[in-house]
């Protein structure tokens, strides 16, 4: 909680003026009763018509001051919790990009969109509350019942004997409350992450016609969070039954003791009417305490979550002492003795990896489904830190370089296309800030797509939809290169992103790529792009099993012959002697 508070600091000033405008509005409506009593018993009481007006006036002016006072602590609260919501929601979403792959596999991504939505707002409005009314519920019900008891001590014990059982009553609901909406969160965590996968997966649901079953499934989740609901509210609900029927309890007999005391001239009547108007007032206050409830227990399950993500330790980060001016200047890459597996696993991804690739070179990665080839690429840009072993680039260990200077000379493609909306020049200019229109162009002629934008009804301009769905795989593939080559990166990683194109579009590509000054890396399944390579590195089960170019190894690798003749259905023999 200490951590979500920190967020309030630079509106410490704006907190204080309503808090202040606040107490303002407390203070008069605490001397209403009291201003009421002096009118009965000064006035009415002993018909003194001065004496009404007198205080009448004065009440009159005192409900001006509060309604000034209202107004301007609504403005003061609004800023104050608004600000507030931004900052969080800028911290969190600030936190949540430093993750790594580790941190992001311990909160799903639905979990996360909950957190910076619903969880920010609850807080957002809580705050809003609090500097509102939330305050003046407790403090009136204090205020209240000491100007009981300097109106009349002996009428106000039938309040302070109440008050205390209902605070403690009320701290044990909040503190069960809280856990039940711990739980109603997470619960819509649930339904978050149905509706995300419904909704990404939409064309696939119609094309097996699984309406029936994502109906069914979502609505188990849904259900779910409506049981929760339901418990929650339930206890919530019944604090007020409980309030009402002890407070209506003291009021009974402050009227019953009251009028005993009028009868023999041991309290005024103004003094009962005040101590009736004062236990209204915090039968009012202690009403509305199931909605305060409610709101802190939510807040308080909101902000645990909220600040779950924020002190999650980030494990991959820039060593203590890591040169800033270091750079990748070349683009060599070198593995030595690398083994990795993922965090909170058992089982080894990459075992004893030890290759090399030279400056400006093209290194193709071929193995099946499983055998560690996309792995291997996240270790690269440093997605994921080995467990032993050293990669090294331009002669520096990956941990000597900080992970912006890395990442700056890294043009990466991903295994499935990732277009953001906006336009199509906003999506390859996602690569480098700074394109110029002229470099966008060029690299979506290396990239084989500049004649498809050309087409598009406003070329460049052209609006994409969400995830690129007006265009096709290839043209996705190829959007997301021509955003990797705008870099001009020294190391080019594809990530068998060219698996959606033709031979003849694949031929120019990998072509065009060649005027660059990089390393490349491709995952590919196709020996047709692999024997472009000046080196294969052929994996299976995470080991290295085979290295060298085409020719070598459809020589002497009893594997890439097979996967050779799977693919051309011809005999290894014949293509070895037409190398010859």
């Amino acid at each position: 909680m200490g951590r979500i508070f920190s967020y309030l600091k630079p509106y410490k000033l704006a907190v204080v003026i309503a808090l202040l405008l606040m107490l303002t509005e407390l203070v008069v409506e605490l001397m209403h009763p009291l201003l009421m009593a002096k009118i009965i018993d000064e006035g009415i009481m002993t018909g003194d018509m001065n004496a009404v007006l007198k205080w009448g006036g004065v009440m009159v002016l005192f409900s001006f001051i509060a309604f000034a006072a209202g107004i301007i602590n609504s403005f003061f609260a609004a800023h104050v919790s608004q600000g507030f919501g931004f900052d969080i929601r800028k911290g969190l979403f600030g936190k949540i990009q430093s993750f790594s792959f580790a941190n992001f596999n311990l909160f799903p991504t639905s979990s996360l969109i909950t957190r910076m939505t619903n969880d920010v707002t609850q807080i957002q409005n809580t705050v809003f509350m609090s500097l509102r009314i939330m305050l003046r519920a407790p403090l009136l019900v204090i205020g209240g019942v000491v100007m009981a008891v300097i109106v009349n001590w002996q009428l106000a014990l039938f309040l302070v004997a109440g008050v205390p059982v209902l605070f403690f009553f009320l701290l044990w609901v909040m503190k069960k409350g809280g856990k039940l909406f711990k739980s109603v969160q997470e619960k819509l965590d649930g339904v978050n992450n149905v509706m995300r996968e419904n909704l990404g997966g939409i064309r696939l649901i119609k094309a097996f016609l699984r309406k029936d079953h994502e109906i069914k499934r979502f609505g188990n989740a849904t259900g779910k969070l409506k049981d929760e609901t339901v418990t929650a509210l339930r206890l919530m609900e019944v604090t007020m039954p409980i309030l009402l029927l002890i407070m209506n309890g003291s009021i009974l007999a402050v009227l019953w003791f009251g009028s005993n005391g009028v009868n023999n001239g041991g309290a005024q009547v103004g003094e009962v009417v005040a101590i009736v108007n004062y236990a209204t007032r915090i039968t009012g206050a202690l009403s509305i305490f199931s909605f305060i409830i409610m709101a802190f227990a939510r807040a308080k399950a909101s902000a645990h979550r909220i600040t779950d993500v924020l002190e999650e330790e980030v494990d991959l980060v820039d060593k203590l002492d890591v040169d800033q001016d270091k750079t990748v200047s070349k683009g060599e890459v070198v593995f030595q003795h690398v083994y990795f597996r993922y965090p909170n696993t058992e089982i080894p991804v990459l075992e004893d990896i030890s290759f090399r690739a030279e400056a400006g070179s093209t290194v193709a990665i071929m193995g099946a489904t499983g055998a560690g080839k996309s792995s291997l690429f996240q270790l690269i840009p440093r997605l994921y830190d080995i467990e032993s072993g050293e990669i090294r680039v331009d002669g520096q260990n990956l941990t000597d370089l900080s992970l912006k200077k890395l990442r700056n000379q890294i043009g990466y493609v991903p295994q499935e296309a990732l277009l953001f909306s906006g336009s199509v020049k906003d999506n390859i200019a996602w690569g480098k800030e700074k394109a110029t229109l002229d470099d966008i162009i060029d690299v979506a002629k290396d990239a084989q797509i500049h004649e498809t934008i050309d087409r598009l009804p406003m070329k460049y301009e052209t609006v994409l939809g969400q995830k690129g769905v007006n265009l096709s795989g290839g043209q996705k593939q190829r959007l997301s290169i021509a955003r990797a080559l705008v870099r001009k990166p020294k190391i080019l990683m594809l990530d068998d992103s060219t698996s959606a194109l033709d031979l003849k579009t694949e031929a120019k590509l990998l072509s065009a790529i060649r005027k660059y000054e990089c390393t490349t890396f491709i995952v590919t399944q196709k020996i047709s792009t692999a024997m472009e390579a000046d080196k294969i590195l052929l994996l299976e089960d995470g080991r290295l099993l085979e290295e060298g170019c085409h020719n070598d190894l459809l020589q002497n690798s009893t594997l890439y012959q097979k996967i050779y003749q799977s693919q051309f259905g011809a005999e290894v023999t014949e293509h070895v002697e037409a190398y010859k």
